[in-house]
């Protein structure tokens, strides 16, 4: 089934980006197609560059592939050297995790990716010196600690430094100027209570802190703030976000549990002063929540992730169906779904806080930049529709994580330095926000597709935006030496510029067609709508045409069960920490009304509401996809017919003009 002779001699060679070197290669390298245990495969050459591994065959010279949802960096067959997780190496049929130097190397090498692909290379027929080259080019250049200026984000930026920074800044807020905070001040109303600060320019007070920020307008004229920042170097209040009633979210980073008496006391009393001053009208009420004592710890996210993602990363079909049998017991073991749960609960209740109390929420963690970050921005979503605008939804990462100061190269572990600070923090907020447009499509102008690929695009070094730590991280590395001969600062991408990844063909899957832009009046309408979306929320398990492969209890592992996935693990959750009386009441009276798409949205969490994201985790096994295409073929087709609507609309006026 391998023809050899011709893939040969023609040679092809791989694509690269400015900046990009080819490091190593291999040559008559076989890709197993992953479907059964057949060993049916293509030949190619294997490369790794500086900022990805590669396998090239005669298809990756043709630009025939007629992919409508194509992406202009990262192919198909490539892995950037940030996506790739583990890699294994088969020694005799027996399977060995590779790291650092190798005595022996492996007759076939595999590779499972952050983004869930797993690939299996062949090398039986590759030249003993090139697998050598390859195997160590690959374990070297993806798995060892490495500097930030090592990253390829800086390669690119230094040799493609005309293309970039020509994003227009008017869709998404960036949140560097202190005018993208005062106009986030004024969109919100909390101009009122709340002021942007200049107070760190320069960095003179924090590293930690961005440069502008927004605090009550009671602390920013306090003279000891700047000291207390100089004492403690902690976040201090910050303001993340106001409700139409004027209630407020802010945040705070916990104080470091070991310090001298003296530095506690003058804590103590600047705290008094503060909460004395803000508990006043025209504040509300305050109330403090301290995340780290009611949600998980980011070990417990870490390790619940961890066992997640094995259920997804299948060699082959023998173990997909093998899993498939004990499919819900080994989902509800890893408590993922469980920590998705406890999240959108938590969101609810701070929201519950804010619109029904009337009271200000103050979100307390120790560093202020994960589960911090997940709550606000969960209740934003919820509760503000701009969050569920594209544009506002770039802007809400934009202003609570990238500005906010959420670790990204630590939690991501970018440069494999250490395990320990690894935590799927932004991953989780993906997961939870997935819930919610899974629940109420129409509610938001993007889609499934669009979160997918964000995703992805964590593991994509070319974009600056999951690349840094903090703010001045990026600011004291944007003005360092270039790897070539520099005129002036890098100049790094944004990823919210989609057009660099997808042409606007593929952009349009990111857009939701179905998205209500305006709340109908009309509440038969609206009632209708919902009714038909509980329906759908309700697939049947029976009435499945069994499947033809072969697997223990056939209707069982119909791939049609692993598309429901929520449905019936649902009995195994049990809500261990029922709410408090108020929170029911206020979360079933909200879903007792029909949905303002446009108002507050609240998930419904009860067990088998609670649903795996399938498009990013089963993507890539064969055996799991939906025939027809699910949604994702739907949209396709509403996004042609409105298409085709356009194009007679446009027919029509014409018509019409010229009579």
């Amino acid at each position: 089934e391998v023809h050899i002779k011709e893939p040969i001699e023609k040679e092809v060679n791989p694509r690269l980006l400015p900046g990009e070197l080819l490091l190593c290669e291999a040559s008559t390298v076989y890709k197993y197609i992953q479907e059964d245990g057949s060993n049916r495969g293509t030949c190619g050459k294997l490369v790794c560059t500086n900022f990805k591994i590669a396998f090239l065959d005669d298809d990756s010279a043709s630009d025939d592939n007629e992919h409508q949802f194509k992406n202009k960096i990262v192919g198909e067959n490539d892995i950037t050297l940030q996506c790739v997780d583990q890699i294994y190496g088969v020694y005799d049929e027996k399977k060995k995790l590779l790291t650092g130097q190798l005595r022996k190397y492996p007759e076939k090498l595999i590779i499972y990716c952050k983004d869930l692909r797993v690939f299996h290379f062949c090398l039986r027929y590759t030249k003993e010196e090139e697998v050598k080259r390859i195997v160590s080019g690959i374990l070297h250049h993806s798995q060892t600690p490495k500097l930030l200026k090592r990253l390829f984000l800086f390669s690119y930026a230094s040799a493609a430094p005309n293309n970039t920074g020509k994003y227009r800044r008017n869709q998404t807020v960036m949140f560097d100027t202190l005018e993208d905070w005062r106009g986030e001040l004024e969109r919100t109303k909390g101009n009122v209570k709340y002021k942007a600060v200049t107070t760190n320019e320069g960095y003179r007070v924090s590293e930690k802190l961005p440069l502008y920020f927004v605090v009550p307008i009671c602390i920013s004229e306090e003279r000891q703030f700047t000291n207390f920042y100089h004492l403690v170097n902690v976040f201090l209040q910050i303001w993340c976000w106001s409700c139409h009633n004027g209630a407020a979210l802010l945040k705070m980073s916990a104080f470091p549990k070991e310090q001298d008496d003296s530095t506690s006391q003058t804590q103590k009393a600047f705290l008094d002063g503060i909460y004395k001053t803000i508990s006043k009208p025209p504040y509300e009420l305050l109330k403090m929540d301290d995340l780290s004592s009611s949600l998980p710890s980011l070990q417990d996210i870490q390790t619940a992730y961890t066992r997640f993602k094995q259920l997804f990363l299948i060699d082959n079909s023998t173990d997909f169906w093998a899993t498939d049998v004990k499919w819900f017991s080994l989902l509800e073991s890893t408590n993922w779904l469980e920590i998705i749960r406890r999240v959108l609960r938590k969101a609810i209740e701070v929201a519950e806080c804010l619109e029904r109390q009337h009271t200000n929420v103050l979100l307390i963690e120790e560093s202020a930049t994960d589960l911090c970050c997940v709550i606000s921005s969960l209740v934003q979503v919820m509760m503000d529709s701009y969050s569920r605008t594209k544009s506002g939804f770039q802007s809400l990462i934009q202003k609570e994580w990238v500005i906010g100061g959420h670790g990204f190269l630590d939690r991501c572990n970018h440069l494999h330095k250490s395990d320990k600070e690894e935590a799927p923090v932004f991953l989780l907020l993906l997961n939870c926000v997935w819930q919610l447009v899974q629940q109420y499509p129409p509610a938001f102008e993007f889609t499934e597709t669009y979160l997918t690929v964000l995703s992805d695009s964590l593991y994509v070094p070319i974009f600056s935006t999951f690349f840094f730590n903090s703010q001045h991280q990026k600011d004291i590395n944007m003005s360092g030496e270039s790897l070539k001969t520099q005129s002036g600062p890098f100049r790094f991408l944004t990823v919210w510029d989609w057009s660099v990844q997808f042409d606007r063909k593929a952009q349009a899957f990111l857009n939701n067609p179905l998205y209500a832009e305006k709340p109908k009046p009309d509440k038969s309408q609206r009632k209708t709508a919902r009714f038909k979306h509980q329906r759908q929320l309700s697939l049947p398990l029976t009435q499945t045409k069994s499947s033809t492969k072969r697997g223990f209890f056939r209707e069982e592992t119909d791939h049609l069960i692993k598309n429901i996935l929520g449905k019936r693990i649902g009995k195994f959750i049990n809500s261990s920490d029922e709410p408090p009386n108020s929170f029911r009441e206020f979360y079933e009276s909200w879903h007792s009304k029909p949905v303002d798409y446009h108002g507050l949205l609240l998930p419904r969490i009860d067990g088998p509401e609670i649903k795996v994201w399938a498009q990013r985790y089963l993507r890539w096994i064969p055996e799991a996809q939906l025939h027809g295409g699910g949604t994702i073929a739907t949209a396709a087709k509403i996004l042609d017919l409105m298409e085709e609507v356009q194009s007679l609309q446009v027919k029509m006026d014409e018509e019409h003009s010229q009579a």
